[in-house]
């Protein structure tokens, strides 16, 4: 549930009252963030990281249990798992990225075994390690970020980036806790604040609005695979916990009891959502493990928090049936996000970096959902790259005597108003928000007469929350929160209206087949005026 702060954000002759400088800004703290720090610090570079909350309890992996798309190196077993996965994200991943990730995955697995992560063992001592939780992840990388000395601002979400004659320059905010304003001065910036899941209250998403990619684009960045956005995951209607791999060893079923045909985690979510648009109620139960007790017992070692829902409530989700829905989980659970340029997880802008959630995984996973094992391989790997080029670009530039002159931008939601006679408020945004992007008929079941006429909503709400969208009573993080869900829903459905096919995640209910010469990636930008252009893939090999 989304926290209510009071700070003010109102700042006398632009003075912050806490001033920082650093060669690497790293934007969210949970493991993109965390391993881009640590790698920069490892580099050389002086490094300040910034959380809209508690690094280490924040964001969708602190509370939740991850697979880890963990391969040794093994050529036929790689093989298989950059095969698997081609065919559902409509042939759009790539082999070569693929690869990367998975080298380098797998290092820092056996380094977090070094660190003290408690990977489970079995009878003949083998560490399994294609799983984390995350919680004691989480805290044993807060305590690495602590022993080498990355300066943390926790609670301090970025409000705005800040600039200068070269470019990027650093970053502003407000702590939650102490209302104190801050700036920070920075040769190269990160960005790796997670993807958007529009405040759909899905477990430990309640920080991830989509900020990160309302200030990439304020600073000229651009997206990929926006379009792959759509990600609507399975919970207990009763829970928030969207965790979904165990699903695979679930049957569907109506209220009486009867099976729902085609119905499943992985290739039937769309039927459980048509089920659910009709007003039926649909129903779970893990009885492909039922007669499985070292399944079962594997299941509560490798996602022990997927099981404490039920067990509060008495359930035994292998004997009894439970009612589930779809919660939307946008794209931290989706392949879209900011685009990467090149082998270092730079975006288009100049000494600005992209890692996790908040980067493309259209590289790995093409056009189908990145999360669980994909998105956390994904995040340690990016963020790996994204710490070690950021630090690298910062040594381009002469830290010890270069004092930059930092400049604002008039970005939405803090610039200057005359009078507040049009008041937009935030939540009043959010709310509008959430009616476009949450409905299943409009989102995942895409058409062209849904799609246009919401877009056309949403364009009209940024036209108008441009100048009247504001600060009020101190509610400045939940303007710039509001006006990125809205920037993030525009993206979205304006690239949906471009892939005139179905792949992927992306379904088109008026184009219901894959078409061969659509077999490229769509490059979204802007902000007032959103382009989408075609662009081909890297190599694949």
């Amino acid at each position: 549930m989304a926290i209510e702060f009071t700070q003010s954000y109102k700042l006398v002759n632009q003075k912050y009252d806490l001033s920082f400088k650093a060669d690497v800004l790293v934007i969210g703290g949970g493991p993109a963030g965390a391993w881009a720090a640590l790698t920069a610090k490892e580099n050389g570079a002086n490094v300040i990281l910034v959380d809209k909350g508690y690094c280490g309890t924040s964001g969708a992996t602190a509370p939740s249990g991850s697979g880890v798309w963990y391969i040794p190196p093994e050529i036929e077993k790689r093989e298989e798992a950059m095969k698997s996965r081609e065919a559902l994200g409509g042939y759009l991943s790539e082999r070569k990225w693929m690869k990367r990730v998975l080298d380098r995955t797998y290092e820092n697995m056996n380094q977090l075994e070094k660190w003290g992560y408690p990977f489970p063992v079995d009878e003949n001592g083998v560490a399994h390690k294609r799983s984390l939780q995350g919680p004691e992840y989480m805290r044993l990388i807060r305590r690495k970020l602590n022993k080498a000395k990355v300066t943390i601002l926790d609670h301090s979400p970025a409000l705005e980036l800040l600039y200068d004659s070269h470019g990027v320059a650093g970053a502003a905010g407000i702590n939650n806790q102490t209302l104190q304003t801050w700036s920070i001065q920075a040769s190269s910036i990160v960005i790796a604040s997670g993807g958007c899941a529009f405040l759909s209250k899905a477990l430990g998403c309640n920080v991830l609005t989509g900020d990160g990619y309302l200030l990439a684009s304020e600073a000229g960045a651009d997206f990929s695979g926006m379009e792959f956005s759509n990600a609507y995951a399975i919970t207990p209607k009763f829970s928030s916990i969207t965790k979904t791999a165990f699903y695979n060893w679930a049957s569907f079923t109506y209220e009486d009891g009867s099976i729902i045909e085609g119905a499943g985690s992985q290739r039937g979510r769309s039927v459980i959502a048509r089920k659910l648009h009709e007003g039926q109620k649909v129903f779970a139960q893990l009885d492909k493990a039922k007669n499985d007790l070292d399944l079962q017992k594997w299941m509560r070692i490798a996602q022990p928090n997927f099981f404490v829902q039920f067990d509060r409530m008495g359930i035994n989700p292998f004997e009894d049936r439970f009612e589930v829905t779809l919660r939307l989980e946008g794209t931290v659970r989706g392949t879209g996000g900011i685009r990467i340029v090149d082998e270092t997880c730079a975006t288009s802008v100049p000494g600005l970096y992209a890692a996790g959630d908040a980067a493309t995984r259209e590289l790995i996973c093409g056009g189908f959902t990145g999360g669980g094992s994909y998105n956390a391989a994904w995040a340690i790997s990016s963020g790996y790259w994204s710490g070690e080029a950021a630090a690298k670009y910062a040594f381009s530039f002469n830290r010890n005597s270069q004092d930059r002159t930092l400049i604002r931008k008039q970005v939405i939601g803090i610039n200057e108003h005359s009078s507040t006679k049009n008041f937009l408020a935030a939540s009043e945004v959010t709310k509008m928000v959430q009616s476009e992007v949450t409905p299943f008929d409009k989102n995942l079941f895409r058409t062209e007469e849904k799609l246009t006429p919401a877009l056309l909503r949403l364009n009209q709400l940024w036209d108008e929350a441009k100048t009247s969208l504001q600060e009020n009573h101190g509610n400045i993080v939940r303007v710039r929160e509001s006006a990125a869900m809205l920037a993030t829903s525009r993206w979205m459905y304006t690239t949906a209206l471009q892939r005139k096919e179905t792949r992927g995640m992306h379904k088109r209910l008026d184009f219901p087949k894959l078409d061969e010469n659509q077999h490229y990636r769509l490059i979204t930008s802007g902000l007032d005026e959103i382009k989408v252009n075609r662009s081909t893939l890297f190599q694949n090999t």
